[in-house]
């Protein structure tokens, strides 16, 4: 299994390439190939990426990076067991977006935000978007799972790209000790708007003997880009170009959307954290506040007597 070590695919991002009319609904899937010996989980997120754009007004670069990681996301909490279990992904590189982080329930319900949104656009040498150095390294990638224990699991890996699929795969298989091959698309058009986005994540399982892991490798080399087969309204069709030959089966379907549980009642908790005495310097010094959500820039406005309603 060595040769799966840091194995992974990463989608072109910019072109003219055009999808079809069919708007398919975003969808996590998941399932088994080479009776069992595989797990697989793919994934359309064209339009929660869309979303995620719109609410952060982020340039392409931006986009790129951050739907990459929401998608991960999105395809990792299929992973998850409990009803409340929760997988965050944070990435922190030297580059000039600062951070990345997404964070998805077991419902595949996903938000996220980088830092900075209107980075700059920059190439590279294939006349790509730039995530890599849009990232920058040296830097880390953490996964923390929230399973309902008293403290959340938390592993963590030094960058080795910065192109956010293959820093996962090196996660999975330094981290968690299974070899994975992680492949994250979004292809961004001519004009700069999101044409499609989303992303597969396959796991060698127990027991896979090294023909199946050579027929994988084998078929992933041959793959066309993840984007381009996402949106085929069946299902089966896209996992069959994933797997074939490999006997896939489906055993689980889903959708997945963007979605910020922020409300005032959070807020409301965020401030009464901090204690009455900063709440009272806030009352002293400002005579109000106003909090914003980073995950959908949704503001909360706390008047002076709302913030001494919450001393009370």
């Amino acid at each position: 299994m060595e040769g799966m070590e840091g194995m992974q695919i990463e989608d072109m991002q910019i072109g003219d390439m055009q999808i079809g009319d069919i708007q398919v609904e975003d969808y996590v899937i998941g399932g088994t190939a080479a009776e069992g010996k595989l797990r697989f989980f793919l994934s359309n997120t064209t339009e929660l990426v869309k979303k995620a754009r719109e609410l952060h007004n982020m340039s392409a670069i931006a986009s790129v990076a951050l739907g990459r990681t929401l998608t991960a996301a999105v395809l990792m909490s299929k992973t998850l067991k409990g009803q409340n279990d929760k997988i965050t992904i944070q990435i922190k590189g030297n580059g000039p977006i600062g951070g990345i982080i997404a964070t998805c329930d077991s419902n595949s319900n996903v938000k996220g935000y980088v830092h900075n949104p209107q980075v700059e656009n920059c190439l590279n040498n294939e006349g790509k978007l730039d995530v890599a150095n849009a990232v920058g390294k040296p830097g880390f990638l953490n996964v923390i799972k929230d399973l309902g224990l008293k403290e959340p699991y938390v592993g963590n890996v030094k960058l080795v790209s910065g192109e956010i699929a293959e820093d996962l795969s090196y996660y999975y298989y330094y981290s968690e000790q299974i070899p994975s091959i992680v492949s994250l698309g979004v292809l961004i058009g001519a004009d700069e708007s999101i044409i499609n986005a989303g992303g597969f994540f396959i796991q060698v399982m127990p027991g896979a003997d090294d023909e199946i892991i050579t027929a994988l490798e084998n078929r992933i080399c041959c793959l066309p880009p993840v984007t381009s087969f996402i949106s085929y309204e069946e299902k089966k069709e896209a996992v069959e170009i994933l797997l074939c030959g490999l006997n896939p089966k489906i055993t689980q379907e889903g959708t997945c959307n963007y979605v910020c549980n922020c409300s005032r009642e959070r807020m409301e908790a965020g401030l009464i954290s901090i204690g009455k005495e900063e709440i009272q310097s806030i009352i002293d010094e400002q005579h109000e506040a106003e909090l914003q959500c980073h995950f959908c820039n949704g503001k909360y406005h706390f008047s002076e007597d709302d913030l001494k309603a919450l001393i009370k």
